[in-house]
């Protein structure tokens, strides 16, 4: 009887355990994988050229990823990525804030504004100066895009003319004698209308500048071969008068 009775407890506590475990195996819960986070912005800002003399202008160039909300102090909210032509009047750190849902990022640029040399005394005429320092822009087959080896010359021509307030200019379009009269007038206004604008934006009043195409009916060089096809495709400055 004592041993029937303890067999039926023995079992009854089994089958009490079997009943936790299963209980506590059905409560038991999976862990969902960890969602990767968002990636963290990237930011770069650069000055080109870094060192500028008052009046003149630099290219502030930046490129931000994975970031929402841009700003450089002084200009504002700007695209992701971009270039701006900025002329302080001293010496300047851009700073420029990404923001986005991984977090943010920071680039800083300085550019060095000096005072411009005093003027030396000259007898040379405004025309012989214009001549000597007013310098053709140049371009490539079939472009009108201002090359990267050019926007130094266009650069130092928009300097001279803004130190010249009192100059106007004729931009002169012209072309290589490949291609048709029609399509050549067209381009050769297009390269006229390129350095227009970047004049302008470099701060000299759209008033000052003409521009005009003369194609390929002007040709500064009558050979052919390439170089001198590459003397005809350029952008010619004269006075106004």
């Amino acid at each position: 009887m004592e041993d029937h009775l303890r067999t039926t407890l023995v079992m009854a506590a089994l089958t009490t355990l079997l009943m936790l475990a299963a209980c506590n195996k059905k409560e038991a819960k999976v862990t969902p994988p960890a969602t990767a986070p968002p990636p963290s912005p990237t930011a770069t800002l650069a000055v080109s050229p870094d060192s500028i003399q008052r009046g003149q202008s630099t290219d502030l160039t930046w490129r931000t990823q994975n970031a929402t909300d841009i700003t450089i102090a002084g200009l504002g909210t700007v695209p992701a990525s971009g270039s701006r032509m900025v002329s302080p009047a001293d010496s300047t750190t851009y700073r420029l804030d990404a923001k986005g849902p991984g977090g943010s990022a920071e680039a800083s640029a300085r550019v060095t504004v000096t005072a411009p040399p005093a003027p030396a005394v000259s007898q040379m005429s405004l025309d012989e100066l214009f001549a000597s320092h007013v310098k053709d822009v140049f371009f490539d087959f079939n472009k009108y895009d201002i090359r990267g080896d050019e926007r130094t010359t266009a650069s130092s021509d928009a300097q001279f003319l803004l130190q010249h307030p009192e100059l106007k200019v004729v931009v002169e379009g012209h072309c290589d004698d490949r291609g048709s009269e029609e399509y050549n007038l067209g381009l050769g206004d297009n390269r006229a209308q390129t350095i227009k604008a970047y004049l302008v934006q470099a701060g000299v009043p759209a008033d000052r500048i003409r521009t005009i195409s003369y194609g390929k009916e002007k040709p500064f060089c009558s050979e052919n071969d390439e170089q001198c096809w590459q003397q005809n495709r350029r952008d010619h400055f004269t006075r106004q008068q």
